[in-house]
């Protein structure tokens, strides 16, 4: 299980880069002398034995770290205990409750392991630090800094955030990087919002859909950190730039910061989930969020589940609702992957498939679109391809073409050097079609 461990963080790098271009560094360091240290400490751990648990169903402590960084800190408050009255442990102690009870009492998961952990939670986390995150052990909110950013406790769907990554390390293991890491941050953005709707008992069409409601400062001119049903929306403001979240794969970021951008993707499948919850109707907890939390634990969704693999599991999950599930995907741009069965009576969606041919002697471009059923060889063919993230390498020879193919709304380019039989037969009847 530690190959898994990773430290995953409310507040995105380029947000954190505009508030200190220093804490960036400052957080990338402590992650890799934290992961070492848990490395360590995990190994000489002893396997717990069959049908043990570590805590009682419910278990949970709050630390201080007197803004400092030593983990856990100080104990101040644990289940049964009463309040403090120290504002940011008892915030916490209400978020880490609603949060055990939204995964026992909805979803049948005991604690975020499914074996009844117990949770360890720390406050008062650095100086003027504006984040919290799971380290692969446990949760950590900073007080924030003040000008930005208030106490990372204040919301509580935040705090179901943190939780529902060490749920996700503990089921899927999605991997922290491209489709997958922003599978990983958009699950936790799911039940972080479930959570916050079933406090407020709010249904799928009452609620804001605003993560980190109530962070920013009257300062800033934002609502919050993300927007599920319109990313892209949550701010803009002159010191923190404008929220960059696409709401469509037409929109979305391949480049390599941020993970490959997880927190900045998270947007696409969150508002896919936003639009399931408001036509299934009710309560997200109740409608859609079962379908979610039952994919990510089905099986089918593995560590590299990218959009359209997560896609055809949460499908397969609806029942009655698969075509108000499958509908959601598609307003979004997301195309489930082959081999998922459409809802009764209707036909498969058709995935658009394209070829760009560049360069030749003449300098000539020609292009081709073809829309096709999710099961056609050449949609399986061209998703491995682009799933594969090949780097094209240099030409080989000059006025040769270069073949660019899209499908999902993801591309690869390739050489015609390197260019198979079998591929070049895709080319050339997208091309004539």
């Amino acid at each position: 299980m530690t190959s898994r461990k990773h430290v995953c963080q409310i507040v995105p790098p380029y947000l954190m880069q505009r508030l200190n271009a220093g804490r960036l560094d400052q957080d990338n360091a402590f992650r890799a002398a934290r992961a070492e240290h848990l490395t360590r400490v995990l190994a000489q751990r002893p396997a717990p034995e069959a049908g043990e648990t570590t805590a009682e169903a419910g278990d949970w402590t709050v630390y201080t770290a007197n803004n400092g960084t030593d983990l856990p800190g100080e104990k101040v408050r644990a289940a049964g205990d009463p309040e403090s009255g120290d504002e940011s442990v008892d915030e916490a102690a209400t978020g880490i409750t609603g949060s055990l009870a939204l995964f026992e009492e909805v979803y049948g998961r005991d604690s975020y392991d499914g074996r009844g952990i117990e949770v360890v939670m720390t406050v008062h986390y650095d100086r003027d630090y504006a984040n919290a995150f799971w380290d692969g052990t446990q949760l950590v909110f900073g007080d924030g800094d003040g000008e930005i950013f208030q106490r990372f406790t204040k919301a509580v769907d935040v705090i179901g955030h943190e939780l529902s990554h060490a749920v996700t390390e503990h089921s899927a293991g999605l991997v922290y990087q491209g489709q997958p890491g922003a599978l990983n941050e958009s699950m936790s953005d799911v039940f972080g919002s479930c959570l916050k709707q079933r406090l407020l008992g709010q249904s799928a069409d009452e609620a804001d859909w605003i993560i980190g409601e109530g962070l920013f400062t009257e300062s800033v001119q934002g609502v919050g950190l993300r927007n599920m049903l319109e990313p892209g929306t949550a701010y803009d403001d002159p010191n923190l730039g404008k929220d960059p979240q696409p709401a469509h794969m037409d929109d979305i970021y391949d480049g390599t910061d941020d993970n490959g951008g997880v927190h900045i993707n998270s947007g696409i499948p969150n508002r896919a989930f936003a639009l399931a919850a408001k036509a299934i109707g009710g309560s997200s907890w109740d409608g859609a969020g079962k379908i979610w939390y039952a994919a990510l634990t089905s099986g089918a969704v593995t560590t590299d589940t990218d959009f359209a693999g997560f896609a055809a599991a949460t499908i397969a999950e609806a029942g009655d609702h698969a075509e108000a599930v499958t509908t959601a995907w598609s307003e979004v741009g997301v195309a489930p992957a082959s081999g998922t069965p459409a809802p009764d009576g209707e036909e498969p969606a058709k995935t658009v498939v394209k070829v760009r041919r560049s360069g030749g002697f003449l300098g000539r471009t020609k292009e081709g679109v073809a829309e096709l059923a999710p099961t056609a060889a050449h949609v399986a063919a061209l998703r491995d391809l682009v799933g594969g993230g090949v780097t094209p390498s240099k030409p080989k020879g000059a006025d040769r073409y270069i073949y660019e193919f899209e499908v999902d709304g993801r591309s690869v380019v390739v050489h015609e050097g390197d260019m198979s039989p079998e591929l070049r037969a895709v080319a050339n009847e997208l091309l004539e079609s």
